[in-house]
This record gives C-alpha cells, structure tokens and sequence, in this order.
C-alpha cells in the first residue's frame, strides 16, 4: 500500500486552521516532522504517532514484527521512549483467523522486546489486509530532537541501507534474490533503539526516519524544515544488495514518482549519479533507518556504535537547492 502523494498530501494540511489555542504543542504536523509532541508538564512531553499498511512479508509474524518496528521507530526519531501502543487492523471477516493471530503475534513481540505494551486496539472488516499501530512516547521537552534543528557544518549519518520498497516489488515479480530479501527483512526488523539512544547522549542536531518518502523526500523536509542545503555523496549511500539492478529491471514502485514530485526542483544532482542510483534515493522504505545531522566529532561514537551507520553528506548554508546529489 503506498503513501498518498505527498505533495497532495501537503496541499491539503496546508489549508486547514492553525490550533493556536494551545501552548503546549512542541511538534505539530506543520514542520513534517516524523511524530507529534506535545507538553504535559516541565519535565515531561507526549510523543505520538501513527502507521499502519499492507503485506509486505509472507509470513504473519514477520509482517506484524516489521509493523511494529516501523510505528516505534517514528518515536525514536525524535528522541523520544515509546511506552504504549494501539494496534490498527484491517482484516476480511472471512479470513483466516489463524494468520490474524500470528501477525497481531508478531507485532505484540516486537513492542514486548522493546518495553512497551500493547493496551488494545481497533479493527474493521476489510478485503484489503492492513497492521500497524499508534504508539505513544514519552520525553524531556528540553530534549526534542526535531528535523529543523540540522547546523551548518553538521555531517549527516544514515543507520541503515536503503531500498525495501525496490526489493519488495521485486518480490512480487519473483525477480528477488534470496540475499537481497533476507537483506530487506533484517533491516526491516532491527530497531532503531540503539541509534536514538545513542542520537540523545551525544546531542544530535536534528532527526528525521526515512519511510515512505523516501531518502531524498525526508532529506527535503528535514532541509527545508531547518533552513539549510544538504549535500549528500551518493557514493557513500548504503544500498541493500542487488537494488540498482532490479531498479534496472523496472523494480519501482509508486512511491518513485510521488516522491520525485514531492521534492521537485529542490533537488539537483550531478551528471555522473545514474538514473538507477536516483530512483534508489527516491525509494520508499519501510522500518527504515534514521537520518542524523550531528557535530563530525559526534558522528565517530555513533558509526562505531550503530551497526551498519555511514557518514553520507554534509550541511551547509542554504544555497539555490536544498538537496545537492554529487
């Protein structure tokens, strides 16, 4: 199930009414942030967010695993330490009720590992199966790590490698390879946990998970959210195995398109990146990784700590482009 278009998306949220009766909103939608905060005391803040979508792996429990693992990481993106979570499920009346169970199995799991309890739920009767959850987080006000927070000469670090939503089309078309699937469901069921607790210790500038926008799409929201350019070295992007050749063999999904309109002319690249290496950074992910700007005397701890994490650009001053691709 991919995305709505998220430049329609941006139309719509643009037109509604601002809710400025509250104070206590420290993140709302308006910035594209990848969850919402929203202050209860002096010490401590909500985070919130919601996510749920189609099959994406053939066994349930991994399903409802990858589920989970995608709703928490939009908490850790903002620093924040999920607690509870509401599960979200679409599920035809005359299915099989066993493989429910595994995928709500599944996703219970991973929350349980990661401390945090699933206290219900809401279900309808739908053809078209859906899971996911809404989660809720908690933190220090004073320690929101947001998208608009990235500084001049600030590097930018990427935890994971890109290219699930290539690799699961690729799937479908049975044009995979054993190794890039195994590839795609490790990366989909490891936790961003250890990155953002990390991210926090260090003080991270600013944060932003790469899902269904893609690389390039979150990196636009967080360039345009903080007022800067991002140079960001494809050379240095981690790709799961086989992703350029199966985006040579057409492996795209919807999200390419959406997304490259999304960001639009924010974005040049340099002559020498490939039209597979720019559909690859347009991807849309699933569980992706975080993308962190941070001090380049920071970013050492966290490569050294985070499993897979590679330095892939820099931050400057805002120049013509808020994304240059060399």
């Amino acid at each position: 199930m991919a995305k709505l278009a998220p430049s329609d998306l941006a139309q719509v949220l643009s037109k509604l009414p601002k809710q400025d009766f509250s104070t206590d909103v420290i993140v709302g939608f308006e910035t594209s942030d990848d969850a919402g905060v929203f202050r209860i005391s002096d010490t401590l803040a909500l985070v919130q967010t919601v996510d749920f979508f189609t099959p994406i792996a053939d066994e349930p429990e991994v399903y409802g695993q990858i589920a989970a693992i995608n709703s928490l990481n939009d908490v850790y993106a903002m620093g924040g330490t999920p607690v509870s979570a509401l599960s979200i499920v679409c599920y035809p009346q005359k299915g099989d009720w066993d493989v429910l169970g595994k995928i709500l199995l599944g996703g219970q799991r991973a929350m349980n590992e990661e401390n945090v309890v699933v206290i219900g739920g809401h279900s309808v009767d739908d053809q078209e199966i859906k899971f996911g959850y809404a989660v809720t987080g908690i933190i220090h006000p004073g320690k929101v790590v947001k998208n608009s927070g990235a500084k001049v000469g600030d590097v930018l670090v990427l935890t994971k490698s890109i290219g699930t939503g290539v690799i699961s089309t690729g799937i479908k078309f049975q044009k995979a390879s054993k190794k890039a699937v195994r590839a795609a469901m490790k990366t989909m069921t490891t936790s961003a946990v250890v990155a953002s607790k990390i991210m926090q210790e260090i003080g991270a500038s600013s944060c932003t998970d790469i899902t269904g926008f893609g690389l390039l799409g979150h990196a636009f929201e967080l360039a345009k959210a903080s007022g800067v350019t991002l140079t960001i070295n494809s050379k240095r992007v981690p790709l799961l195995p086989d992703v350029l050749e199966l985006i040579g063999q057409k492996m795209l999904t919807r999200g390419d398109k959406n997304n490259r309109a999304y960001a639009g002319d924010t974005v040049v690249f340099a002559e020498d990146v490939s039209k597979e290496m720019q559909s690859a950074l347009f991807d849309p992910q699933t569980a992706g990784g975080l993308l962190i700007s941070l001090e380049e005397n920071k970013a050492k701890h966290m490569i050294k700590e985070v499993e897979g994490a590679k330095i892939i650009g820099r931050v400057k001053g805002f120049s013509e482009k808020l994304i240059e691709v060399l």
